[in-house]
């Protein structure tokens, strides 16, 4: 299957209305057909993996095309400077959120990409280091709590951002952290306070989103459970 069989199977199941209703969650673009992730999902693997296809995909700038292109692309063979070019393309958070969640969070590179990229301005790409630090925090079941306390000062230095996107993911981060084990959640928890104190607008929204679900019973409840 090449690419242009591709588009024209996607274009095929263009959903106008579906692009319309993105922005009212913030998806904001001009080159997408809307189609669902279960559509998606089905013609990914219809091709199976295919790194070349996958970067073919992903240079047609289409988010439906990006979206298969993470999906099809082996992490074995993702590079750095893969990472880097794709992380100049992003400009909404549901490509964002598919690529970290889907592709590079299964890289050699993944942490030292969500500890880079919550350094940087751009908007999407400093999103996409706290989407990294979250999404680790639940798929990296074998890593230790160690890897994950060095996200937690940089989620309290970054917690001053009012960016929509970039706020929500500096608090997805913290509470995916804080939901991992009692130990991390306990820390997460202290984090979450010190954000507070810090007196930003971002952050007080931050932490007591946060806060109200780390201490939550429910949480606390499944980590009690778990640690037996």
């Amino acid at each position: 299957m090449d690419v242009q069989t591709i588009l024209d199977r996607l274009k095929a199941q263009a959903d106008p209305n579906a692009v319309a209703n993105a922005k009212r969650f913030g998806i904001y673009t001009t080159k997408a057909y809307g189609i669902s992730a279960p559509k998606l999902r089905a013609t990914a693997k219809s091709i199976g993996k295919n790194h070349t296809l996958a970067m073919q995909l992903w240079a047609t700038a289409i988010d439906d095309a990006r979206i298969v292109a993470v999906l099809i692309d082996d992490p074995k063979q993702v590079t750095e400077a893969q990472m880097e070019a794709w992380a100049k393309d992003f400009d909404n958070w549901g490509v964002v959120d598919g690529a970290c969640s889907i592709l590079f969070d299964k890289t050699p590179f993944a942490y030292q990409k969500a500890t880079e990229w919550s350094s940087r301005e751009e908007e999407f790409v400093k999103r996409a280091g706290f989407v990294l630090m979250a999404v680790l925090a639940v798929h990296d079941k074998r890593a230790k709590d160690e890897i994950f306390l060095p996200f937690l000062p940089i989620i309290k230095r970054e917690s001053y951002d009012e960016r929509n996107f970039v706020k929500k993911g500096v608090n997805w981060a913290l509470r995916q952290i804080g939901k991992r084990n009692l130990a991390l959640n306990e820390v997460a928890i202290q984090t979450g306070l010190e954000i507070q104190a810090l007196g930003t607008k971002a952050g007080r929204w931050t932490a007591a989103d946060a806060l109200r679900e780390l201490r939550s019973e429910a949480v606390q409840t499944r980590l009690q459970r778990k640690k037996k």
